[in-house]
């Protein structure tokens, strides 16, 4: 296995830690080379190890490291020994470089006064210098998603956690099979994973989509028709996440079983598809009802049998001392069930309780 980047362990090349760790080297991250490389590990074995980004936006050779470089690193990992959430590192990165070229103009304005009658912290005192770090500015944390695409963009492939952890939760209330499960049987199977290594090849019946469907259980070959992958051209992609419906059967070429999807949705139609309603906690004030359903109304999706609605009922739950009770808005009050909606409720939620019944 890998041990992840680390600006205080790592080198240019990989390393063997043990016969089954291997320390990653900082050199195959995207957006850094050699020369960077080179002058993290000789600042590091000048000044001993970096104790925060400021620190080592002051002690690097910054002709030799720039602003890419450094956000390249914060995107691999490079810098999570520091215990920082990568967003706040990566939104001070500019105060980090800032400091850096503040605490060297006040080391050359102190070599000026470097008089043998007057200590390095008297005239350090007298010019102004101050080794303070600034503080952390407010960012927004990455969610997993996020934080694993930037992962993915500078090292390849991910290394903190799986695609699959965001929603895995909620999925598993509906498509409750994990991959690993799968039967081989001809009845259509419920599954749930993210999509990878797709291609598109033609085939006698016309184009079809061959991809892994990745649930972290086990990733599992799928196969998806012309008119499936034409239907879903903006859901079928590496790294979405995707809810399938199709038959699991052995695959004679390669030996294990093959998906032949039947019918496929986005995390979002699925919850319309396999959601009963939203449920949202109130306490003495209604949410602004109108404002979501405004917002994010229902889709409206053109069908062989015509067009189709695609939306979720909401019920407020009321909780008093003595009684709870819930109440249903009705058909008038159905809305598209996108992350940016669900957020919208639980913002204006009692204790942020807003959640999808399943069953």
């Amino acid at each position: 296995r890998f041990e992840p980047p680390n600006v205080n362990l790592g080198g240019y090349k990989f390393e063997p830690v043990s016969k089954t760790v291997v320390r990653y080297g900082l050199g195959a991250i995207k957006g850094t080379g050699q020369s960077a490389i080179e002058a993290i590990v000789a600042a590091r074995e000048q000044g001993g190890a970096f104790t925060s980004l400021f620190d080592f936006c002051a002690r690097v050779d910054r002709q030799r490291i720039n602003k890419r470089t450094i956000e390249a690193l914060i995107k691999a990992g490079a810098f999570d020994l520091f215990k920082v959430e990568r967003a706040t590192l990566m939104a001070s990165v500019g105060l980090a470089m800032d400091y850096a070229e503040s605490q060297a103009a006040h080391a050359n304005q102190g070599g000026l006064f470097d008089f043998d009658d007057v200590g390095a912290d008297s005239g350090s005192a007298q010019h102004g210098s101050s080794s303070q770090e600034p503080g952390w500015p407010t960012a927004q944390p990455w969610t997993i998603r996020e934080r694993l695409l930037f992962e993915k963009a500078a090292l390849g492939f991910y290394v903190s956690g799986h695609m699959f952890d965001q929603n895995a939760a909620e999925v598993r209330l509906f498509a409750k099979r994990a991959n690993a499960d799968v039967l081989d049987s001809r009845d259509p199977q419920l599954l749930a994973g993210i999509v990878g290594d797709l291609r598109v090849i033609n085939g006698q019946r016309g184009k079809v989509a061959i991809f892994k469907l990745d649930d972290k259980s086990e990733p599992i070959e799928a196969v998806a028709s012309e008119e499936l992958l034409n239907a879903n051209k903006d859901v079928l992609k590496d790294d979405e996440l995707i809810i399938v419906q199709g038959k699991v059967q052995p695959d004679r070429f390669s030996g294990g079983l093959r998906l032949t999807v039947q019918a496929l949705w986005d995390l979002p139609t699925a919850r319309c598809r396999f959601g009963k309603y939203l449920r949202v906690e109130v306490n003495g004030s209604v949410p602004p009802v109108a404002d979501v359903l405004r917002d994010h109304p229902v889709k409206r999706v053109s069908t062989e049998l015509g067009d189709v609605s695609q939306g979720l009922g909401v019920r407020l739950l009321l909780k008093r001392k003595d009684a709870v009770g819930e109440l249903d808005l009705g058909e008038a009050a159905q809305f598209f069930p996108s992350d940016a909606a669900l957020e919208t409720w639980r913002l204006n939620a009692h204790e942020g309780k807003a959640s999808i019944v399943y069953d």
